[in-house]
């Protein structure tokens, strides 16, 4: 698979692994080091590292645990009737929001049969920064019979915010991924509004099976200064943006496709498309709209169907307070 940058081993002071972006391209323009703390400093350098299991009595725990600040998980709960036996995880950070020169990674593996959701405790806020960006590694890896919602809050940039996520997928052919991002034009009522006053997102996903045959390779930069978000084509007039992907096989696709009807809702401001990825890989669906609410709420119904046709269970309500 062909990258036009490469993700180059460091390592942090917490004898961590940690990730480089320093060749991606688009980034150029923002390696200097920063003023304060330096890149890959304690706190700076958040790892997580979960691994889930089924235990002896046919439950899906959260086996593994590895955690480094300033990321935190601090128990699995139990809390889906529709799958009470999955483990709900919430991936918190005592860090407040993401600044230049943060190095996040994390990596999640699915055992055989295994199953999960893992979210965010709050939304994703990437502060204004002046001399380097905040960059993110996700290493998720699926093996047979595994089933993976991943569906974390959305992320809010500031402005001259630069930001950079990779997330490498491996998954077996019978596993199920649902991996779902939402990301904001920014602050949109603060002050007179921050709205794709942001440098740079770029973000990057790609998928691969056990073997090493590619699936699919997604990627976006969004440099406002370059090219408007607000052209046709691009966001247009809209503000809020949710990328989700569906890595399933093709029968479980081709139902989920066949149950799943793309609209533009004038009124409302929403709209919602979907596609095959290649391969064989699964779906790629996308939403957009005004505000975060509203999309969450599509995305979700979005997985009530994944869910009901991989695992024949159904979603439960959302909490009123999410």
């Amino acid at each position: 698979m062909a990258f036009d940058y490469q993700l180059n081993p460091l390592t942090s002071n917490a004898g961590v692994p940690t990730v480089d972006f320093s060749e991606a391209r688009e980034m150029a323009p923002y390696l200097d080091a920063p003023k304060a703390m330096y890149v890959g400093a304690p706190g700076k350098h958040g790892y997580l590292r979960l691994g889930f299991e089924i235990d002896p009595r046919g439950k899906s725990i959260l086996r593994d645990l590895d955690r480094r600040a300033p990321l935190i998980v601090q128990q699995a709960l139990y809390f889906d009737k529709g799958m009470p036996d999955m483990p709900c995880v919430y991936i918190l950070s005592s860090g407040g929001p993401n600044v230049e020169g943060d190095r996040y990674q994390q990596d999640i593996t699915m055992k055989p049969n295994a199953f999960a959701f893992v979210t965010t405790g709050a939304a994703t806020k990437l502060a204004e920064m002046q001399h380097n960006y905040s960059g993110l590694v996700q290493n998720i890896r699926l093996e047979a019979g595994s089933y993976l919602e991943f569906m974390p809050e959305p992320v809010y940039p500031c402005r001259h915010t630069r930001f950079i996520s990779d997330t490498d997928i491996v998954i077996d052919p019978t596993a199920t991924l649902f991996y779902s991002e939402i990301y904001m034009a920014g602050r949109k009522y603060y002050k007179e509004g921050e709205l794709y006053d942001y440098d740079i997102l770029s973000v990057c996903s790609h998928a691969e099976r056990p073997d090493g045959t590619p699936l699919f390779r997604e990627k976006f930069i969004i440099d406002p200064r370059r090219v408007s978000p607000r052209n046709l084509g691009i966001m247009g007039s809209y503000d809020v943006f949710a990328n989700v992907i569906v890595l399933t096989p093709p029968d479980k696709a081709d139902r989920i496709y066949e149950a799943t009807t793309p609209f533009i809702d004038r009124e409302a401001r929403l709209a919602a498309g979907i596609t095959h990825l290649p391969n064989g890989a699964g779906l790629l669906f996308k939403v957009l709209g005004m505000e975060s609410g509203p999309v969450k709420r599509v995305v979700r119904q979005f997985l009530a169907t994944v869910r009901g046709i991989v695992k024949e269970r159904p979603l439960p309500e959302e909490f009123p307070w999410r």
